[in-house]
């Protein structure tokens, strides 16, 4: 120690006690920035109040039942006091552990929203990288920082992996991200083209404009973006909310890439065997552009198909987007015919569909016919019915 001697320790306790220690322990403590040594203390002086064993500061095991509570809000705050301490120092990997530990990860996500990620990759990037996309701190900051340090592929291996496991309103922004990225990439390659074939062509500040009636921009199997990561990005821009903006810059890479050769045009899962004639039937529903028809467009699949396993993959596309735009009405009929027998796991969401269109009759009409009194139990009440 610098100020705080051992000897003088044991003579402040001898003279005013374990509380005075455990005061001037933790302040010295805070002074060297000592945070993780901090918690520990802090615990050690809430166990000592309360009178439980010290052998083990921060354990919840030897703390009584009717007691825990009260450790609890003392461990919490402590917590919470490391953490920020170690936010401000800067190292945001350390304090996610104690934030994290109370479930309270806010304050680590406002910090990364501040970090100005690098050109290249550093020490530094690489490990809040890991903190705020493999870790989950915040996933969108993850995106954008390994985009500018390790490009494109590697974000898109990436994302595929961790897109299922992300909440949906950070899977609407990753894949935000991604499609203004690639846009970008993929305009300013176009543009390059065009101008070295026409310098005198006007400006244009879409791939719609582009593209329009320069069929040879396509010939002899061009293009002009790696067509693998097209095709991933377009597929991860099924995540964007209804109405985003970046629906209209989806839809252009969608007809951007229906232009490609055949051979570059990689059949999807249904409905999107026919991959971006199917997506820009799916951005203009999402973006409200002539949405009848776009939902025609996927019943008429749903109507022609004749494998069970692929009619339930379409039943669930056009139920999703059903939800995602509240048309609660027509989404009920199709997941009850098509997905309730397909999937074992969807009992649970079509319980909620009920609830949000309001057919609690239609949750005890299929509870019943399944033999599940409980949900039929919990539809009653939720409807409103009298004995």
């Amino acid at each position: 120690m610098s100020d705080l001697a051992f000897t003088s320790v044991r003579e402040l306790f001898q003279q005013h006690g374990a509380a005075a220690l455990f005061e001037t322990v933790a302040r010295e403590l805070r002074d060297r920035h000592e945070f993780h040594k901090l918690f520990d203390a802090l615990c050690l002086q809430k166990k000592h109040a309360m009178g439980l064993p010290l052998g083990r500061p921060t354990s919840f095991d030897d703390v009584p039942s009717d007691r825990r509570e009260e450790f609890e809000a003392a461990y919490t705050a402590a917590a919470r006091e490391v953490g920020q301490h170690l936010l401000a120092d800067g190292k945001l990997s350390q304090a996610w552990i104690y934030f994290h530990a109370i479930r309270e990860t806010q304050p680590i996500r406002d910090a990364l929203d501040k970090y100005v990620v690098p050109r290249e990759s550093t020490e530094e990037s690489e490990e809040l990288l890991d903190l705020a996309l493999y870790k989950g701190a915040h996933p969108v900051k993850g995106v954008q920082i390994q985009l500018r340090t390790h490009g494109t592929c590697s974000t898109i291996t990436s994302l595929d992996q961790m897109l299922p496991r992300l909440s949906a309103s950070d899977r609407a922004a990753c894949a935000a991200v991604m499609v203004r990225s690639l846009h970008a990439d993929l305009l300013q390659s176009v543009q390059r083209d065009v101008a070295q074939r026409m310098p005198f062509a006007p400006p244009a500040s879409t791939l719609r404009e582009l593209t329009a009636g320069r069929e040879w921009l396509f010939a002899d199997n061009n293009y002009h973006i790696d067509v693998s990561h097209l095709s991933a990005v377009v597929r991860f821009a099924r995540s964007l909310s209804p109405g985003s903006p970046e629906l209209i810059l989806a839809r252009d890479l969608a007809e951007y890439g229906a232009q490609l050769s055949p051979q570059f045009q990689y059949a999807g899962e249904p409905p999107f065997h026919d991959f971006y004639p199917a997506h820009i039937e799916f951005f203009k529903f999402l973006g409200r552009e002539d949405s009848d028809r776009a939902l025609h467009y996927f019943r008429s699949q749903l109507e022609r198909e004749e494998d069970g396993s692929d009619r339930a993959l379409t039943a669930y596309v056009i139920v999703d987007l059903l939800v995602r735009m509240d048309r609660f009405a027509e989404a009920l009929p199709l997941a009850e015919r098509y997905l309730l027998d397909a999937d074992e796991d969807f009992s649970a969401a079509f319980g909620e569909l009920c609830e949000k269109a309001g057919r609690f009759d239609v949750l005890q009409r299929v509870a019943e016919a399944r033999g599940d009194l409980v949900t039929f139990a919990a539809a009653l009440v939720q409807g409103g019915a009298t004995s």
